[in-house]
């Protein structure tokens, strides 16, 4: 007896929309369990070569905390400019008080393919510093990825 392998299409899978507050959750795993969303490995159809995962809103952006030694260690690089000398460094304490909402995609995008499946991916994440949103038309469901740790 031979086993059928199903194959999912793009519009074999519904998308949702989902809403993190990542207020007292530790970045790295926060961003870790974002991308399985929005890779779409939560679901049953998951298939690599396609995006079939879902939308995320990421709400409350600068709340979101770093462990050990990484909020004046860590550095977070960036080199648009032409010019020579055009490489910017910034820590994460600066990073997070400044620019906690790219603080996040960063993290995000770091886990997510590389390439143009990887960047579709990205598009569907949102994020907020503050608690409110201006997604409420797509009627988001709000899950608990990472247990809130009392700090």
């Amino acid at each position: 007896m031979q086993r059928q392998t199903t194959v999912y299409k793009k519009t074999d899978v519904a998308k949702k929309w989902y809403v993190v507050d990542a207020e007292n959750k530790p970045l790295g795993r926060l961003a870790s369990e974002i991308a399985v969303v929005l890779m779409g490995k939560n679901k049953p159809q998951y298939t690599p070569n396609f995006d079939n995962g879902d939308f995320v809103i990421v709400v409350n952006c600068s709340k979101v905390y770093l462990t050990g030694n990484k909020l004046i260690g860590k550095t977070y690089y960036d080199n648009k400019s032409n010019n020579y000398g055009g490489l910017r460094a910034r820590s994460a304490k600066v990073m997070l008080e400044n620019y906690p909402t790219e603080m996040i995609k960063r993290a995000v995008s770091g886990m997510l393919p590389k390439g143009p499946l990887g960047k579709e991916m990205l598009r569907k994440l949102f994020t907020y510093s503050g608690a409110e949103h201006d997604k409420q038309d797509k009627k988001p469901v709000e899950i608990e990825l990472v247990a809130k740790k009392e700090r």
